[in-house]
């Protein structure tokens, strides 16, 4: 669809001025997906704190307000929605700001609340000034410009710590970490990717060994594990087939196996890091496109609308993510649902 007849269409279904539409059972309409996303937005909106911040439920697992805050902002770019402009512009622009308040002076560190992990954290946030960069206006520009390059050199300082083989290349909770995960060495991979697309100086070897890291993390069999020879899940399945995608390596042997994988053990509401999953299958598998795409399209979208309440939101029961809350489900399964839109940059194929 054109950007210019989907921007005209959002503003009408917020507005209320289009009609339900529902298509029965089977896959959810385009329109019914869209209407699901501007409801999420809308309770996105109410939840912001007057200090522009989107809150945590209850900040663990390397996650804080910080994180929520950027996830939001980005739910609301991945919509057409712009800092500055039109219904959410000023809220973003509040969040934005907020986000940049956050950032340690001394190292770069984006971190709201000490705790454990905090590079999960840093790699959100880094991604979404990462996304941003050229959209806010010049009052925001060399701010979001200067925080992004401090916390670029950060991700990059704490990918050359001195690893184990097996670990070289990724990244884990701190930036003194000398081991890795595949979870935090996603977020990282792409705050690196969109940083360098928009001009900001990311070796070309950085890239290089995130990608050699992920590798590893691929099971012969198909899919990728948390750390090596861990065991495959879809969510990392998905995280893996992301971060290849998005650095080139497009239909790769690790990627279609895991690609196949996950047409055999989709994700399920009840998975572990479902929410978490749903960002990473549905963003990964877009880029994969064909059947893969197609088969994942209906079936995360289809669960998606089907758990969604009544007020927008999603609230996460599941153990492993239920202390996040809703604002961080809404705004990732709102990630998932706008990719076809292709707003934001890392979205694009």
């Amino acid at each position: 669809m054109n950007r210019c007849l989907h921007i005209l269409l959002l503003a009408a279904l917020l507005a209320g001025l289009l009609p339900d539409r529902v298509s029965g059972q089977g896959t959810p309409s385009d329109l019914e997906v869209d209407r699901s996303i501007v409801r999420a937005l809308k309770f996105l909106a109410e939840q912001q704190q007057p200090s522009g911040a989107w809150q945590l439920k209850n900040p663990s697992r390397g996650l804080d307000a910080a994180s929520t805050t950027s996830l939001a902002i980005m739910a609301f770019m991945a919509a057409g929605h712009v800092p500055g402009e039109g219904p959410y512009g000023e809220a973003m622009e509040h969040g934005i700001r907020w986000v940049l308040g956050n950032q340690r002076p001394g190292d770069g560190l984006f971190q709201h609340r000490a705790g454990s992990g905090p590079m999960y954290t840093h790699g959100i946030c880094t991604l979404m000034l990462a996304e941003v960069a050229g959209m806010v206006d010049a009052s925001l520009s060399d701010r979001v410009r200067q925080s992004l390059e401090r916390a670029i050199r950060l991700i990059l300082k704490a990918q050359a710590v001195p690893k184990g083989q097996s670990h070289a290349g990724g990244w884990r909770y701190h930036a003194s970490s000398n081991d890795s995960d595949l979870s935090v060495t996603g977020w990282q991979l792409l705050a690196l990717r969109a940083a360098k697309n928009i001009g900001c100086d990311v070796p070309a070897e950085a890239i290089d060994q995130a990608v050699s890291y992920v590798n590893k993390c691929a099971d012969r069999n198909g899919g990728f594990s948390y750390h090596p020879n861990h065991g495959v899940s879809p969510t990392r399945s998905g995280t893996g087939i992301l971060c290849l995608e998005i650095c080139g390596e497009h239909h790769a042997p690790a990627t279609m196996a895991a690609a196949d994988y996950l047409m055999r053990r989709p994700l399920k509401y009840n998975d572990s890091f479902f929410f978490y999953g749903v960002y990473y299958c549905t963003v990964g598998m877009f880029q994969v496109g064909g059947r893969h795409w197609d088969v994942t399209r209906n079936h995360i979208t289809s669960e998606l609308l089907s758990k969604q309440h009544p007020n927008g939101s999603w609230n996460p029961t599941d153990g492993s993510e239920a202390s996040f809350g809703p604002i961080y489900a809404t705004s990732m399964s709102v990630l998932a649902l706008a990719v076809e839109y292709q707003y934001l940059p890392i979205y694009q194929r």
